[in-house]
């Protein structure tokens, strides 16, 4: 048996700009969330993070709920731990089967002023907010309901040797931005439901670009920490460039040109191959929708060039062309109507099914 990631979640710091949410900390309460599992296991541990935080983080008390059973989540057999800034922790290990697809109910009670928190912004699910120690109440009654997710950055699961992992590394394509939150309708769920074995895990980013920081670290710079760490790889899925072409119109940066997209999707193929694991790129999803301080004509133009070099070259091991599949047919710069979230640049449930349903499973054999 072997250690390996059931659930992962791309991780943003506090202090960076961010589009969506507004950073936040905690004091005296209990934050109480939901990770939906992409794979299963005999047991499981969950792998807590103060990755970004400046302050040590206390974490007083702990629980995770499987179905209708509830444990005690301890570190290094203490239910009391502090994790210090900048670091990470792993729990004990949860002697108790999971499936893929199970739900582990998280609770953490943070005792102590946490300073901002390290945090996923866009996540397609609520995580729930109350004062004081509640980690093993069935319901936290009148809680806060947010969309995001605090200090937790993955679920390992103790597999069979012979376990394949692919990972979903991007942008909120994969992350699920514009599906309905906490129905498990991103397009990566969509892809697990279709496998024959194995599984891939979650590390999209909404707002990640593949070549400048901005929200999060941009993927070259992530790609150690976000795909090497992960055991039992053997993918790696990539949807990159509708931020890149569209946010320096917003933020008054310089175009990203098509060679500049072009060489970093080379780079992240070369770090790819050189760790022994086979990348399937997408091409970049149409977005002309999402208005004119986005979705510039020489954005949409270097986007169409970029996706034609992705079509035709070499550098994949192979490519699924989500573009195509979700184009408006009369409009292709355009997300089709019935698959269109409603901004313009995200797809809704059915096109995030679309897009899972792009990707040729022998190009993945899991």
């Amino acid at each position: 048996m072997i250690w390996t990631a059931g659930f992962r979640t791309g991780l943003l710091s506090p202090y960076e700009q961010l589009q969506f949410s507004e950073p936040r900390g905690f004091a005296d309460q209990t934050v109480r969330q939901v990770l939906h599992l992409a794979g299963g296991g005999e047991a499981f541990r969950v792998r807590l993070t103060n990755r970004h935080g400046r302050t040590p983080l206390t974490i007083a008390a702990a629980t995770v709920a499987v179905g209708g059973q509830r444990t005690v989540l301890t570190v290094d057999g203490v239910e009391r731990h502090v994790i210090a800034a900048g670091d990470e922790a792993v729990t004990d290990a949860v002697d108790l089967p999971v499936a893929a697809g199970t739900d582990l109910v998280v609770s953490l009670y943070l005792p102590e002023p946490t300073g901002l928190a390290t945090h996923s912004h866009k996540p397609a699910e609520l995580a729930q907010i109350a004062d004081g120690n509640h980690v093993t109440a069935p319901a936290l009654v009148g809680a806060e309901r947010v969309e995001a997710r605090y200090y937790l950055s993955g679920v390992d699961v103790l597999a069979p040797p012979d376990t394949a992992v692919a990972v979903a590394f991007g942008d909120s394509w994969f992350e699920g931005v514009g599906t309905t939150t906490s129905a498990n309708h991103r397009s990566v769920d969509f892809l697990n439901k279709r496998l024959r074995r194995g599984w891939v895990v979650n590390q999209g980013i909404a707002g990640n670009r593949l070549l400048r920081d901005g929200v999060g670290e941009h993927a070259l710079a992530r790609f150690d920490s976000d795909v090497l760490s992960i055991p039992a790889l053997t993918h790696v899925l990539v949807h990159f460039g509708i931020n890149d072409l569209g946010l320096p119109a917003m933020l008054g940066e310089p175009a990203v040109t098509a060679d500049a997209l072009i060489e970093g999707f080379r780079t992240l193929a070369d770090r790819a191959h050189g760790a022994g694991l086979r990348i399937v790129a997408a091409t970049i999803g149409p977005f002309a929708g999402a208005g004119p301080e986005i979705s510039t004509p020489a954005g949409l133009a270097t986007r169409r060039e970029v996706n034609d070099w992705i079509r035709t070259t070499a550098v994949f091991d192979a490519v699924f062309d989500v573009a195509r599949v979700v184009a408006n047919p009369h409009a292709p710069d355009h997300i089709h109507p019935a698959m269109d979230s409603g901004d313009g640049m995200h797809l809704n449930d059915r096109g995030a099914e679309a897009m899972a349903d792009a990707v040729n499973l022998d190009d993945l054999a899991l």
